[in-house]
């Protein structure tokens, strides 16, 4: 069925249609797309907490209406899931926002959606540099790989680094990693001598790294989803005896991950990474961040970068109800979006006024022991990165 008629059904069938207007015009309604359960369940945690973190800090009332978060489990990686989930949420729930996605094919899903309807899409963690262009009423509040990746080329030809392997996982943001890191690498007068690209789902890793070590590389640069499979890298990496035979890790902060980083333990010591955000950032914003997010989510441990994402998605959600005093118009939304600066927990922020990506400052970390914790210590930094993939 066409969408628009899909919407007049819908519309006409649902109760939630049925809701008293004075009750409707009293909210603001986010509908959060991500997985909450199956194997990227920590996903959309991570966002449910920095959600929750911003509310407790700033309140549920802006402009005198009140934000309510319809949350929607995609189960992902699923996007036919989620694509329906956005159509749900715009026809019968009538969301004024769409936000969340983790995970590049449900954004790419999704997005039709959000350009059909006029609303406006806030992705806090999905990293394939392509999703901005898929709808004009898309902004990125997280990152892209190659914003996080061609740093680390260029970081890594500049400290000795001649011969490097890459090892992606293998859908858009691996290969938009993998690319972007043998551009500046190869720039910089390194050479990548072989590219390994491993499945999305429960890869093993072992055959993978036998590789590598054949290759005799000085390092591997690791793209891999944070949790289950950074963790299983890392594992295998020393089992192997890559450190023993002298070849470095290195990678984007998924890699590393905050919210896993001491379940890894001293395995991944001494890995360099580049990355947008440390829970080690020393920041006044960051420390309060901190604060409220462990009084805000007692059990949710520490805090990572798709935390800080949605966290900066309802700053930025709050900014547009500010501003539009509460009446959320989708091109009147992205207007206030296009060119919005905010001080981040991770930094200052820009939302790019012609790509919606986000414009920040990416770090140059190294995990090392501070107290009986393991943490990504910043060293190094570039500053205002765009994305290079636009």
């Amino acid at each position: 069925m066409h969408f628009k008629k899909m919407l007049a059904v819908l519309a006409l069938c649902s109760p939630l249609g049925l809701v008293p207007a004075a009750h409707a015009q009293d909210v603001i309604k986010v509908g959060l797309i991500a997985s909450f359960s199956g194997p990227f369940a920590d996903y959309g945690r991570q966002m449910q907490a920095g959600i929750r973190t911003y509310m407790q800090q700033h309140g549920d009332i802006v402009a005198g209406k009140k934000i309510v978060i319809i949350a929607r489990d995609t189960t992902g990686p699923a996007p036919e899931v989620a694509k329906r989930l956005a159509q749900e949420l715009v026809v019968r729930d009538k969301v004024d926002f769409l936000a969340g996605f983790g995970l590049t094919p449900e954004a790419l899903a999704a997005a039709p959606i959000a350009e059909q309807a006029k609303k406006p899409m806030i992705i806090m963690n999905a990293a394939t540099s392509v999703i901005t262009a898929k709808s004009n009423y898309i902004a990125r509040v997280s990152m892209t790989l190659p914003q996080t990746s061609q740093p680390m080329g260029s970081w890594a030809a500049k400290n000795g680094m001649k011969k490097v392997v890459s090892l992606v996982a293998d859908y858009g943001p691996g290969i938009d990693a993998e690319a972007a890191f043998k551009s500046s690498f190869t720039a910089g007068g390194g050479q990548l001598v072989e590219s390994i690209r491993v499945p999305l789902r429960n890869p093993e890793f072992a055959p993978y790294i036998q590789r590598i070590r054949d290759a005799k590389p000085d390092a591997v640069f690791v793209f891999v989803p944070a949790g289950e499979q950074s963790i299983g890298f890392m594992k295998a990496y020393r089992e192997r005896g890559l450190a023993e035979a002298g070849i470095r890790v290195i990678g984007t902060g998924d890699l590393t991950d905050d919210h896993v980083l001491n379940a890894m333990g001293d395995p991944a010591l001494g890995a360099i990474t580049t990355s947008h955000y440390s829970a080690a950032h020393d920041s006044p914003e960051n420390k309060a961040f901190l604060k409220t997010y462990a009084a805000a989510n007692p059990e949710a441990g520490r805090p990572n970068f798709m935390a800080v994402a949605a966290y900066d998605g309802m700053a930025a959600i709050y900014q547009v109800a500010r501003q539009l005093d509460g009446k959320i118009d989708g091109d009147k939304a992205m207007a206030v979006l296009k060119g919005l600066k905010l001080i981040s927990p991770r930094g200052p922020i820009t939302i790019d006024p012609v790509t919606r990506d986000i414009v920040q400052t990416v770090y140059v970390r190294k995990v090392e022991k501070v107290g009986r914790e393991l943490y990504n210590v910043e060293f190094d930094k570039f500053a205002n990165v765009k994305d290079p993939g636009k």
